[in-house]
């Protein structure tokens, strides 16, 4: 009779923390379990771009705590060459429930003489997002913070799987999705604007029709676009160009 109790005891409580997590779920069209992208990464150097290094992207199917997961690597090198300048070795890694809500985030920064990680873990009590974040700052020192939400939150790479399975059908140009990043003590206020459609050569020798995609942050009082995305105009929505404007210039990075 107590294994029986206990049986549904835990069935019930993977209901309520299904139907807490529900709230963050969308379909998901975009992504499978066997991807890997390679891209070119270049520099603005005094007006002239330069090749300065690679990234690349993976999605697997995984587990995070027993749910069933996309994990997520996203990985930046310079050359040797731009190291002497600018030495930047980024990487990038989440976990996103199969129905795109967050799960895992985790990002260990090398920059220039700067080193810092940052981590987010989400669960979903009672119908809300907690989520427990720890920060190892550049001066060594580390820092954790909880907070709990009535709504969903995202980092910069769970938000991009998301926005890879959004529906632009009926967007029009200007159309704006606002979203809050995880990041500290305080979320960031962003948004993702559409900005229309382009064609765009990849450094692959193909041209792909895309949809173009600016992630916008609030600095102040004024917004600050940060990255701009090209993604295919189809139901993958594989990132073809990423324009990235930096605190030290700006970088493209294209699929290579």
């Amino acid at each position: 009779m107590n294994k029986k109790i206990a049986t549904l005891l835990i069935f019930f409580s993977m209901l309520i923390c299904g139907q807490a997590n529900a709230q963050c779920n969308i379909p998901n069209k975009a992504l499978n379990g066997n991807e890997k992208i390679n891209y070119n990464l270049y520099f603005n150097w005094k007006f002239i771009w330069v090749k300065a290094g690679t990234a690349n992207m993976s999605t697997v199917y995984s587990t995070y705590n027993g749910t069933p997961s996309f994990k997520c690597s996203l990985t930046t090198t310079t050359s040797s060459k731009v190291d002497k300048f600018f030495r930047m070795r980024d990487t990038l890694l989440v976990h996103s429930s199969r129905e795109m809500a967050p799960l895992y985030y985790k990002k260990v920064a090398h920059e220039g003489k700067r080193y810092y990680v940052d981590e987010a873990t989400y669960t979903y009590p009672n119908g809300k997002c907690a989520v427990s974040m720890h920060h190892l700052h550049s001066n060594g020192a580390v820092s954790s913070e909880k907070k709990t939400y009535d709504h969903c939150v995202y980092d910069m790479l769970n938000i991009f799987l998301r926005a890879r399975n959004f529906d632009a059908t009926n967007w029009k140009e200007g159309h704006v999705v606002n979203i809050d990043i995880t990041g500290g003590s305080e979320l960031t206020k962003a948004k993702l604007i559409y900005r229309g459609k382009d064609k765009v050569k990849a450094d692959n020798g193909t041209k792909y029709d895309c949809l173009v995609l600016s992630y916008v942050e609030k600095d102040g009082k004024k917004d600050k676009e940060i990255v701009r995305f090209f993604v295919t105009d189809d139901v993958k929505h594989i990132p073809v160009r990423l324009d990235m404007f930096l605190k030290f210039g700006s970088a493209k990075a294209f699929l290579a």
